[in-house]
């Protein structure tokens, strides 16, 4: 029999693995993350999208925080791999074009990175300890400038490092959000910050890297 111009569409799930599952219900929360802050994301509005039940989505992740680990570990990932130091350029210039990307990457992706840098506010240890992580690699980037040039940064300029992290995730999330600088502006803020840090706990390094 002939279905009616009445009856309701046929609901077609795609039939997806595990894994596929798994990547698909990350890739929805991860583009919500652009709307809402973490700890708002809802758990049973991308259930749905995803054509799943709640009770499924927990099945793969183990719990809400497990599903959110997942969202900033791949969040945070994806702004690692866009913003990796190119090996073909000097130190400098290294430290310059990364800085340039990351900027380019928090216009384009300003309220995944907002939410980022607060995951920490959710009170979950185990994602403060995804963005922990991804905040010593950070670190250690611009350490690997120091010693590619033969100075190796004292603790008093590793604390002053990631304190520059620090001010350079509050800048990104102030300035490059709201545009108030341009590009090369927030750019040159960055890095100069960081020149001025250098200079005033460790001489010798900040030579090395910047010059006179």
């Amino acid at each position: 029999m002939a279905a009616s111009v009445d009856d309701p569409p046929a609901v077609r799930r795609a039939r997806l693995s595990p894994d596929e599952r798994r990547a698909q219900l990350i890739a929805l929360g991860v583009a919500a993350l652009a709307e809402h802050p973490l700890g708002e994301l809802n758990i049973e509005v991308l259930a749905t999208e995803a054509g799943v039940s709640r009770a499924l989505l927990f099945h793969y992740f183990g719990s809400r925080q497990g599903f959110q680990r997942e969202i900033v570990k791949t969040a945070g990932d994806s702004m690692l791999q866009a913003t990796e130091p190119d090996p073909g350029l000097a130190p400098l210039p290294r430290l310059t074009d990364t800085l340039r990307r990351t900027v380019g990457f928090v216009r384009a992706h300003a309220g995944t990175f907002s939410s980022l840098v607060r995951g920490p506010a959710s009170g979950d240890p185990q994602i403060r300890a995804v963005v922990e992580q991804a905040r010593l690699l950070q670190t250690e980037r611009v350490v690997a400038l120091f010693r590619e040039l033969g100075a190796e940064p004292s603790p008093r300029l590793r604390i002053g490092l990631r304190g520059w992290l620090a001010f350079t995730e509050q800048a990104l999330v102030d300035t490059a959000i709201s545009e108030q600088l341009t590009d090369e502006e927030l750019v040159a803020v960055l890095q100069e910050s960081l020149h001025g840090i250098a200079e005033r706990l460790e001489p010798a390094a900040s030579r090395v890297l910047f010059g006179a």
